[in-house]
């Protein structure tokens, strides 16, 4: 098989360069100063292990990519670039091409089944930073991550059993999982404090509001009869693969929506984690001011132009007061 992964950030460039250290067939779909980089000298990655930069093809879309029928193509854009993504791909390589969701949410596996033939869903629980074009720093040891898979909406076949094959030998946890949006949703609700940290920063006390933003979401997925994995499963299930280990010069700092606003990126995930348990409880009738909160200042931020850090936990709550009065 050759493995594309598109979207090749920091999830995306650490399944991709292990997957080629360990002898895979691998293309990476960037963009800007990012792919720019990765053309001219390499991507370099950063372990608990030391530096490698690794030569490794790189493409800007699909459209440069001449498919053979044999590829696999991964995922890992944030959710708001998923659907024109899903649109190149199809118009290059038809509808017959295995795709893997390997994002956080629960939406793109949706998106993806509405056009393509063979949908697969994958938890991603892999701690990378990606803050440096051309660079990404990869955690986890003696695992770089946990990606266990599984058909989408549920079940496995003879395909993602190999891919989950492939992955552990390139140092990934992974195994097929029968029932993958299951440990998605749970993930889903891991994420509900990633734009709450990107608008407060790194030293806010956000405890609090994510055990509040998590508890709404848990009122809607028992209202809306979702099965999910409990946090403390997925803590457990990850602290069994992997630990963090120690990078000079590179500690582990703050979740993915963080990164991409420390990097410049003007969008944020927030519509796709948030404001999905704000469309349960909206379908429901389960109060969701926490989340609704944190959705709409991540998006007033944005537009605004704010720099991670600039809103006040309290911002938050006195939000969410407001619109339940």
């Amino acid at each position: 098989m050759r493995y594309v992964i598109y979207g090749a950030g920091g999830i995306g460039g650490g399944i991709g360069t292990q997957l080629l250290r360990a002898g895979y067939e691998v293309v990476l779909i960037a963009r800007g100063p990012h792919l720019e980089r990765i053309r001219e000298v390499g991507l370099t990655v950063r372990t608990p292990e030391g530096t490698e930069t690794l030569s490794i093809e790189a493409v800007k879309a699909p459209s440069e990519i001449d498919f053979r029928g044999d590829e696999v193509v991964f995922f890992t854009m944030k959710s708001q670039d998923t659907l024109a993504a899903l649109k190149d791909l199809r118009e290059r390589a038809g509808v017959d091409v295995p795709v893997i969701m390997a994002q956080n949410g629960v939406v793109n596996e949706r998106s993806a089944a509405r056009r393509f033939r063979r949908v697969y869903g994958m938890l991603v629980y892999m701690p990378a930073l990606f803050l440096e074009p051309g660079v990404v720093v990869l955690h986890g040891m003696p695992r770089r991550g946990v990606l266990h898979a599984g058909c989408y909406p549920n079940g496995t076949d003879e395909h993602i059993e190999a891919v989950c094959g492939d992955l552990n030998e390139a140092g990934f946890d992974s195994r097929p999982e029968l029932s993958i949006m299951r440990l998605k949703y749970g993930k889903l609700l891991m994420n509900l404090g990633n734009s709450a940290q990107a608008l407060c920063g790194l030293e806010a006390d956000l405890k609090d509001l994510t055990r509040a933003l998590r508890l709404e979401g848990m009122r809607c997925f028992d209202a809306a009869g979702i099965d999910f994995v409990s946090a403390k499963g997925l803590v457990q299930l990850c602290e069994e693969s992997y630990e963090l280990g120690e990078i000079e010069g590179h500690p582990r700092l703050g979740g993915s929506s963080w990164q991409g606003l420390m990097r410049g990126v003007r969008s944020i995930e927030s519509d796709y984690l948030n404001g999905e348990v704000v469309l349960l409880g909206q379908r429901h009738g389960v109060a969701t001011p926490l989340n609704r909160s944190v959705q709409e200042l991540a998006f007033e931020a944005l537009h605004e132009g704010l720099e991670p850090g600039s809103i006040g936990v309290d911002e938050i709550w006195a939000r969410a007061r407001q619109d339940q009065q």
